[in-house]
């Protein structure tokens, strides 16, 4: 059994990485509208991975004899000026992401409960891998016009992605 308060935000947390892939799956679908399949390939990968990171919150939980409670989630954005706007969305949704595992590493080590803070530290590393993957997509399509011969070839590679 955890803490009430720390079952509460780990609950939240389980919501917040199902919102983030419901997000991102938003942000596939802008890219699959303009014929982008690369984009959206990538986009779509990480949605899975987001889900899988709410599953770990949901076994966690169940293994620590807790309920996992999923919240209510949001209705994404799914309209864009630019493939650089989504990408520069997804880089503001990672950081929030990461404020919400410092804040959960904060509340373990409050409540002196070592298991939950061994669990944390996969999603601390895992974030700022999350922020870099990013912040590189964002240095590749700033200067850069859509439609155009470095844009095909990122979303060639994007949809490589697996």
């Amino acid at each position: 059994m955890l803490p009430e308060k720390l079952t509460k935000a780990l609950n939240k947390q389980y919501t917040n990485e199902f919102q983030a892939a419901h997000s991102y799956m938003a942000m596939a679908s802008y890219f699959s509208h303009l014929g982008y399949k690369g984009f959206a390939n990538f986009w779509l990968v990480q949605a899975e991975e987001e889900r899988e990171h709410a599953m770990k919150f949901y076994h966690f939980l169940v293994s620590s004899e807790e309920q996992p409670i999923l919240g209510l989630l949001e209705e994404p954005k799914s309209n864009f000026n630019s493939p650089l706007e989504v990408t520069q969305k997804s880089l503001e949704q990672e950081k929030s992401v990461t404020q919400n595992i410092h804040a959960l590493v904060d509340l373990a080590k409050e409540t002196n409960n070592h298991p939950t803070l061994n669990f944390l530290q996969w999603f601390i590393d895992e974030q700022m891998e999350e922020e870099e993957l990013f912040r590189d997509m964002i240095k590749k399509l700033e200067g850069i016009d859509v439609g155009g011969d470095f844009f095909m070839m990122l979303d060639k590679e994007c949809g490589e992605r697996k």
